[in-house]
């Protein structure tokens, strides 16, 4: 039996930020500038908070100028696009994310549609689609999980990807569809499943890279994976297990780590895989936001 070797975002996310941080050092000292990344947060969702302060706590382990903006959950919309305006003409500010979700009486579309695309680290606005979608990434911004996603791909199967099978499962704006974007600009054979897809273990099984974005705890068995696959999981879902009478909450992918360890040639964990790349991937993205403003090569 194989067991497969475990992809450490952490400790790749931790040597980025080294690299970050002393770019972010050159930078300073050769064309006095600090990356400036605000981030606003509406209301009080648990899950959020605690995302927020690991993006601020890297942002200043990088030497960032960090900036957030908490508003309360009932915050009008004109209030929010206002402030938005505000970071949009802010020289300081080089990145700009609202944390989602927003509450529902705002429109996160008009919201995130506001930052200016040369702020937009998060890759949300349409002109960064667009860019990503027809491989003009020179200077497009690319989601963070997805990018994460592709470098830990490539640090097993190279850069170009061809005569490579790739699924997808999962086609959200956020990681399922701009993941298929980098995998095809690669050169990858793409396929894209959803909840509507048809024999969805036999689709999985002919890949050579499995991407899990769907948010369905443990879905993806060994038995639907290729022997020697790269397996990515981008799933967090909390699970509810009882030990000695006690219910304990743990976080689990996607992927049944365990039964995929059997097959796969490497496969990331769920926490300390997918996670810590997406953290590091919005520093990298406002480092190079940064840069482009003054008219560096990003």
């Amino acid at each position: 039996m194989t067991t497969a070797e475990r992809i450490d975002g952490k400790a790749k996310a931790a040597s980025m930020s080294n690299g970050i941080k002393e770019e972010t050092a050159a930078l300073l000292e050769e064309h006095g500038i600090t990356p400036g990344l605000a981030v606003v947060i509406i209301g009080e969702d648990p899950a959020s908070q605690v995302y927020v302060r690991n993006k601020k706590r890297t942002a200043e382990s990088c030497g960032f100028h960090s900036v957030q903006h908490t508003l309360a959950s009932d915050a009008a919309q004109d209030d929010v696009l206002d402030l938005i305006e505000n970071l949009n003409n802010d020289p300081a500010i080089h990145g700009i994310l609202v944390q989602l979700p927003l509450p529902k009486h705002l429109d996160e579309q008009t919201i995130t549609q506001s930052i200016l695309p040369t702020k937009d680290v998060d890759g949300f606005h349409f002109v960064n689609i667009g860019k990503l979608t027809s491989g003009n990434l020179a200077d497009a911004f690319v989601p963070c999980t997805p990018a994460g996603c592709m470098l830990m791909i490539e640090d097993y199967l190279g850069t170009d990807l061809s005569g490579l099978g790739a699924v997808v499962v999962g086609r959200s704006n956020i990681v399922g569809k701009p993941m298929a974007s980098l995998l095809l600009k690669a050169n990858a054979t793409v396929t894209v499943c959803h909840s509507r897809t048809k024999d969805l273990a036999g689709v999985v099984r002919q890949a050579d890279v499995v991407i899990a974005a769907v948010g369905r705890a443990n879905m993806i068995e060994g038995s639907w994976v290729k022997p020697g696959a790269v397996v990515i999981d981008v799933g967090i879902n909390r699970v509810e297990t009882t030990v000695d009478g006690e219910t304990k909450s743990r976080l689990t992918g996607d992927v049944d780590f365990e039964s995929v360890s059997e097959v796969a040639r490497a496969v990331t964990p769920v926490p300390g895989g997918v996670g810590p790349m997406t953290i590091v991937m919005l520093m990298a993205n406002t480092l190079r936001a940064a840069k482009l403003s003054v008219g560096l090569d990003g």
